[in-house]
């Protein structure tokens, strides 16, 4: 079977619940997604809202509140959502890369630790943060067990030790200053070859039919690892044809819509998953926009969502929702870009209206647009 990009295109919003809203428990939403980018912690929040009806941010901040769901460094080095039960095969896959890009770093290594005497910090560090710790409650720690400071240290521990952002409160559960606690979760007992075979079936149901380059960059895994990874789920997955002939994997019978499947509009958060789950980003991100959405830093802006592909950006402003389209939409697109925005607008009322206010100085820069238009709310 050979799929053309656009039922590429309605394969991902189909499984990532974008073509349309669906009624399920925020928890079993996110383990079906199956990470939440989270960088900024509004960002599942309003990823949520996009994905489900009548969605309502107190079952999120209940399930960040028991730590059903949990917030942590993992895939791509950054921080992430996932349900509890995920956790220990995502950290237990992702282990190696988090370890590898701190304990290779020259923020590290100018600590004068090596990196067994880094490891051997691990086990105490569990039982200190057996309950939420500042950042300097960690370091001061960690000096004491050092017999004095060491810079670097913690700022590697941070991510690659079992530990999740502790909950603390405010309008998206997690502070900008964050505290940490324990892990209380360990893997299994699997190898670190089934822990990255689990994480390829939780990625394909959820982005697939994608390459192994997409399983990779989803992760940041080397290559070889995701094809290894995918090519030993013989029986669990099957080999299908993308546009040029590339190779792709996916689940027997998940969902692909065909292309003249309706999308409507979307007012995506900042980093949403779909925008970086591949390696070519034309899934979802026109190529000609990709520099305008993903910026050189590796901020990714909130974008609307037109017919499944990104096709501007927006900020809440006094009054709404500013959206600045990168081409030409109809009016019928305008009214329902307008309803979404409306509709988003009063969902932020109740927490932060002006959510990612400190991401303005993007469009301080002159942010090009075809057309820009206050949607109000």
């Amino acid at each position: 079977m050979t799929l053309t990009a656009r039922r590429l295109n309605r394969a991902t919003l189909s499984r990532q619940m974008l073509l349309r809203r669906e009624v399920t428990a925020a928890a079993d939403a996110v383990r079906r997604l199956p990470a939440l980018q989270a960088q900024e912690a509004a960002s599942p929040y309003i990823a949520l809202w996009n994905r489900l009806t009548d969605f309502d941010p107190k079952e999120l901040d209940a399930a960040f509140s028991s730590r059903a769901l949990v917030k942590a460094s993992l895939m791509r080095i950054t921080l992430h959502a996932v349900h509890a039960e995920d956790y220990p095969d995502f950290h237990h896959a992702m282990l190696p890369g988090l370890r590898a890009s701190r304990l290779g770093d020259t923020r590290f290594t100018a600590s004068g630790l090596s990196v067994v005497e880094a490891e051997a910090l691990l086990p105490s560090l569990a039982k200190f943060a057996i309950r939420p710790r500042t950042r300097a409650e960690i370091e001061d720690f960690l000096a004491a067990e050092l017999g004095g400071p060491r810079q670097g240290v913690w700022w590697a521990l941070r991510t690659f030790a079992a530990l999740h952002h502790a909950p603390s409160g405010g309008p998206w559960s997690f502070a900008a200053r964050p505290s940490f606690v324990t892990a209380g979760t360990a893997p299994g007992p699997t190898s670190q070859d089934e822990s990255v075979q689990r994480l390829a079936l939780r990625y394909l149901r959820a982005f697939g039919p994608a390459s192994a380059a997409d399983f990779a960059q989803f992760t940041m895994l080397r290559r070889t690892v995701a094809l290894q990874a995918l090519r030993a789920l013989t029986g669990e997955v099957e080999e299908l044809k993308g546009p040029d002939g590339v190779t792709l994997f996916d689940v027997p019978g998940a969902p692909i819509p065909a292309e003249d499947t309706v999308a409507p509009p979307r007012l995506l958060p900042m980093w949403d998953s779909v925008l970086l789950a591949y390696a070519d980003r034309s899934r979802v991100i026109p190529p000609e926009y990709r520099p305008l959405v993903i910026r050189r830093n590796g901020d990714v802006l909130p974008t609307l969502l037109v017919d499944g592909y990104v096709a501007g950006v927006w900020r809440p402003v006094e009054g709404g929702i500013e959206a600045s389209a990168f081409h030409l939409l109809d009016d019928k697109t305008w009214q329902g870009l307008a309803s979404e925005a409306g509709a988003l607008t009063a969902f932020l009322a109740d927490r932060d209206p002006a959510v990612y206010r400190r991401y303005a100085h993007w469009w301080a820069k002159s942010m090009p647009s075809a057309e820009t238009r206050l949607l109000p709310g």
